[in-house]
């Protein structure tokens, strides 16, 4: 019971070093699997990458489970956790190849592949990188969309209740969480989706000027 009551209580800086043990993971990977040659030992570190995000789900699942309520720091766990399955995997095979660039160049060899130079030739295609934007705009518009849901679900006792504060956006205009007139169950999520709203739209403007204003080649 104690060693319960200590993991909840130092959850977020738990939850911090666990972050920064992946992403010294990845780093490692690349440092054994490039710089020494040592291909089977590196995927030791993906392994362990791995474990410790399903260990970062499990203290979020645990933190529900022993206070039955939704906080910011299972929020944040929830979205670091879905990004690492999603947009993350992208992102790692980026720093999978600027890894070998870097290593390479320090051991004065080619690490790179036909299809990683491939890769970055297409990065740097203004067509291809407003199709990416595209694409993950879609993509950050569906999840927005689902978390609206799961919050709007939480605070509301029907679909005809929830369906009205879609129809009357009136409730956006007040900084201040009211219960009376929201659609959120308590202030956190209430600020949370506040400030996800905000980098939910500079995200979409952003992505989109690719498309609009595209860059040189």
């Amino acid at each position: 019971m104690h060693a319960m009551e200590g993991i909840i209580e130092f959850a977020a800086p738990l939850f911090i070093a666990m972050e920064l043990a992946s992403l010294v993971c990845l780093l490692l990977f690349g440092v054994v699997r490039y710089g020494l040659d040592k291909r089977g030992t590196s995927m030791v570190f993906i392994f362990l990458f791995i474990g410790i995000t399903a260990l970062e789900a499990g203290l979020g699942w645990l933190l529900y489970k022993e206070t039955g309520e939704l906080s910011t720091l299972q929020i944040i766990i929830t979205v670091f956790v879905l990004y690492a399955v999603t947009f993350g995997i992208q992102d790692f095979k980026k720093l999978d190849r600027w890894m070998k660039q870097k290593i390479g160049r320090l051991r004065g060899i080619d690490l790179l592949t036909d299809k990683d130079r491939e890769q970055i030739a297409k990065q740097k295609d203004p067509s291809y990188q407003a199709r990416m934007y595209r694409r993950s705009s879609f993509a950050h518009l569906l999840v927005f969309l689902i978390g609206q849901t799961v919050f709007f679900a939480l605070g509301t006792s029907n679909w005809d209740d929830a369906l009205s504060y879609v129809r009357d956006l009136s409730w956006l205009s007040s900084e201040a969480y009211n219960p009376a007139n929201s659609p959120y169950p308590n202030e956190t999520i209430h600020s949370i989706s506040m400030l996800w709203g905000v980098i939910f739209l500079i995200d979409t403007i952003y992505s989109w000027s690719y498309t609009v204003w595209p860059k040189r080649s």
